[in-house]
């Protein structure tokens, strides 16, 4: 055998849509994250219902990376119709484990190939009732494979006693599948390959979840009490969560629920609906993508004419139109900043990761009550439907913000001296009152068309210009309110680094590995639109700052082009979209188009040059601002 590769390689498994190997892939990576080493979880699946090959992709890094990784070095192939590309896949020196009774060549020899009895093996298993075969058979790959790469038979019946809830059938069932191939493999196969598992403590005091999951708790966790939604991917297991956890989180003493989730007949009406319950002084939210974004648009723009907090989840995916609808992306960024027709500016939390998607979760409903307008919070298909390492969530340590709402006293006290619209305190945040208010200058004719700081209907040209400013200065109060950027600087560092959302994994990786090559960088996450000051003294400490994004304008680039277009000859972008999640490679080789590793020895040219088959678009931004743009 070749020298020992210990915990750093990924695992692919192809397989059958709807064959339910979901089960069996979840249940490896579970085991190896119990077993304490970094690892991370994708599953790449077709938009039909069955029948389609799909790929589950599991990362095994000692030094904690998840990005999605470039190459395959062990392949389980058990389906016939991907069979040649599984095999075509697997990286040189790698290993290859693929079902006996597929009938086709394995004719490399660069590889180590393994054949698996996989029906034999599950026909044997008696207790097995015929109809669940092919389902429980894919525990004998599970089995196989941790006989050769030296996973914890303990840590995967532990893994699926939590899948399957504690029932005891169901686990032993499956689990006497998974030893039945780990013992034919002891018996029958010698190992070859290099790839091996070693317990670490990496993991110890972390959890493993899904971003929805995550967003869905953070909400219930948040207050939560009104949500309208539609089903569409990716953001369906959002509401899902919610439907799951509710029941459990949010009864009253007598049984009564304190909620209401409601599935609508479309995406507008669950909007509709949401902005209804949060006019009524309600937490309220809904979830959706892209495609649902966009039919969701003209209530968008009321909630944010009339003043109503809502919260709005975009898990997006690929477009335009229906476009890859189980491929992940970041682009409905510009959309979204100024979504709806005239004049208006959105309020966006962008999640990184599952902790901040359970934060942000409830935060959200602060921030959209502080400043009455709708909060977009874009996640993405990558951070929402697959397992993430995280810490634990925390428990939210500040009371509810329920922003400037005023009570039957305090309109006693004013004597009547309040305005719907109108700016008391100078930040562009007016007061509100809530149904129920029993006080009789409480009421206010909510409205979306033109009208003045007392609610009152009006069509006067400096009355509309009037509130249509305040309603920017808002905007700028918002500064105040959002996630601060997340800052990573280096010393001595050449150029900075801007990411957003899921991308921090793989610049995070691309950067360490262009740092050994002689380059320094230093990057800063952005969690929020509006940006603060501390965007823009990054931008302004570097010569060169690389935007780095999943989709193919560049988007974020564009918008701090024109946020700061003083600065814009500084900005540089590298954007790519395929559907797939970020890589360190990709990222690496765009940062490579604009920057160069200081060192010239050989080992440090060797590592700043990689080879990628895939090509970044990269742009670079005029050196002068655009006419008539503010400095």
């Amino acid at each position: 055998m070749k020298q020992k590769v210990v915990n750093d390689f990924s695992i692919t498994v192809g397989s059958v849509n709807g064959s339910g190997s979901s089960t069996a892939n979840n249940t490896i990576l579970r085991a190896i994250f119990k077993m304490g080493i970094p690892v991370s979880g994708k599953n790449l699946f077709p938009s039909n219902i069955q029948g389609q090959p799909t790929w589950y992709t599991i990362r095994v890094n000692k030094d904690g990376y998840t990005a999605r990784a470039d190459t395959n070095e062990i392949v389980v192939a058990i389906n016939p119709t991907s069979f040649a590309r599984d095999l075509e896949s697997v990286a040189p020196g790698g290993a290859f484990f693929y079902a006996d009774d597929i009938k086709q060549p394995v004719t490399r020899t660069d590889i180590t190939a393994y054949a698996m009895p996989i029906k034999q093996l599950i026909r044997a298993q008696t207790e097995v009732p015929s109809n669940l075969r092919d389902l429980v058979g894919n525990m004998i790959y599970v089995g196989v494979l941790a006989q050769m790469i030296g996973m914890d038979l303990e840590k995967i019946h532990s893994a699926l006693d939590f899948h399957f809830k504690h029932r005891e059938k169901p686990t032993m069932m499956n689990f006497n599948a998974v030893k039945a191939g780990a013992d034919w493999a002891r018996e029958n196969l010698t190992k070859t390959d290099p790839f091996i598992l070693e317990p670490m403590s990496k993991t110890d005091g972390l959890i493993m979840a899904d971003g929805n999951t995550a967003a869905a708790l953070g909400a219930i966790y948040g207050g939560i009490q009104f949500a309208g939604w539609y089903p569409i991917t990716p953001a369906t297991s959002l509401a899902e969560s919610l439907n799951d956890y509710l029941p459990k989180l949010r009864k009253r003493e007598d049984g009564k629920r304190t909620y209401a989730i409601v599935q609508a007949e479309d995406e507008l009406a669950a909007l509709g609906m949401s902005i209804g319950a949060g006019w009524g002084g309600l937490r309220s939210m809904t979830s959706t993508s892209g495609p649902g974004l966009s039919l969701m648009t003209e209530f968008a723009g009321l909630a944010y004419y009339a003043e109503i907090p809502v919260v709005i989840w975009d898990v997006q995916r690929i477009g335009p139109s229906t476009g890859l609808p189980t491929r992940t992306c970041q682009g409905d960024l510009t959309f979204t900043a100024h979504i709806g027709h005239g004049d208006s500016d959105s309020v966006i939390l962008l999640p990184g990761d599952v902790f901040e998607c359970f934060e942000f979760g409830w935060k959200a409903f602060d921030i959209a009550e502080r400043l009455q307008t709708p909060i977009f919070v874009l996640s993405d298909l990558d951070i929402g439907m697959n397992q993430w390492m995280s810490k634990p969530f925390e428990y939210p340590n500040t009371p509810m913000d329920r922003g400037k709402v005023l009570t039957e006293k305090d309109l006693e006290e004013l004597k009547g001296n309040w305005g719907r619209y109108l700016d008391k305190d100078g930040d562009g945040i007016p007061y509100r009152t809530l149904p129920g208010n029993q006080h009789p200058m409480s009421a206010y004719f909510t409205r979306g068309t033109g009208h003045d700081e007392y609610a009152r209907y009006t069509e006067e040209a400096a009355v509309f210009h009037r509130v249509m400013e305040r309603l920017k200065k808002k905007y700028e109060t918002a500064r105040e309110y959002v996630p601060a950027p997340i800052m990573r600087e280096t010393r001595g560092a050449e150029v900075g680094v801007i990411a957003y959302g899921s991308t921090e994994s793989a610049v995070e990786e691309a950067r360490a590995q262009l740092a050994a090559a002689g380059l320094k960088s230093s990057m800063m996450r952005i969690r929020a639109i509006p940006f603060n000051k501390t965007v823009e003294k990054f931008i302004q400490k570097y010569e060169q700052v690389i935007v780095v994004e999943m989709n193919r304008d560049g988007q974020m680039y564009q918008l701090l082009c024109s946020d700061f277009p003083a600065l814009a000859p500084k900005l540089r972008s590298v954007a790519y979209q395929d559907g797939m999640p970020a890589s360190a490679a990709w990222v690496r080789e765009g940062i490579l188009k604009f920057a160069k590793p200081a060192k010239s020895s050989p080992k440090a040219k060797k590592k700043s040059t990689p080879k990628s088959s895939k090509k970044v678009t990269v742009k670079k931004s005029k050196t002068s601002t655009r006419k008539g743009a503010k400095k």
